[in-house]
């Protein structure tokens, strides 16, 4: 069963349909125990970092969080899920995220003259061999909607890249932590198949 944490922060639907499409199991949840027995775990998300922190910490979510990365859960963070695990966002300064990767989320510099938000397809290199991207061909687009983006701390945890005027951190693996700033679950047959690669970890099925 995978577990799609519900803060209020939208977007769960559309990740519970993909992964009911790919026959996964799933189910939308704040519950701790029904968290923390998950075999994999999501943290989905649209909106505002700040917003967001004061909702995971309203219903204690942070907590939760914290232990499934001590229990060695698979969790994977999208978009605004990605963000929440790092430090903090130029969105909202001074609002700590999870602190549980290192990095900075900036706001897209408008001297590209580019539309901000970035919203549409972009194409994925892919590096440093991510375990999400098994069987996906370098070059793969994907969907993105967002106005900030990562910059890791360690270049090795980056997993995918691409850009939009400036370099995005588009994927970042360390341990059970995987993220995604672009939406698989809008981003059509690879999205779904990242998916897939997602649900597997750690079966006998894991690529």
């Amino acid at each position: 069963m995978i577990a799609i944490i519900d803060y209020d922060a939208g977007n769960l639907k559309s990740v519970e349909k993909a992964l009911a499409s790919l026959g996964q199991p799933s189910v939308i949840t704040r519950d701790r125990q029904e968290i923390l027995h998950a075999d994999h775990v999501i943290l989905p998300g649209v909106g505002a970092f700040g917003d967001a922190m004061r909702q995971l910490k309203k219903y204690e979510l942070d907590k939760v969080v914290r232990e499934v990365v001590e229990k060695q859960t698979p969790m994977l963070g999208i978009c605004l899920g990605l963000q929440l695990l790092f430090d903090g966002s130029e969105e909202s300064e001074g609002v700590e995220g999870l602190g549980l990767l290192r990095g900075s989320v900036v706001r897209f510099s408008s001297e590209h003259g580019l539309k901000i938000p970035h919203i549409g397809w972009n194409s994925l290199k892919l590096q440093n061999d991510g375990r999400l991207f098994r069987g996906i061909a370098d070059g793969s687009y994907v969907y993105f909607v967002h106005s900030y983006y990562l910059k890791a701390a360690d270049p090795q945890i980056v997993k995918a890249t691409t850009s939009y005027g400036d370099l995005v951190h588009a994927s970042v693996e360390q341990g059970n932590l995987f993220a995604c700033q672009f939406h698989p679950e809008k981003s059509s047959t690879v999205g779904l198949a990242i998916l897939n690669n997602f649900a597997r970890l750690g079966t006998e099925e894991e690529i």
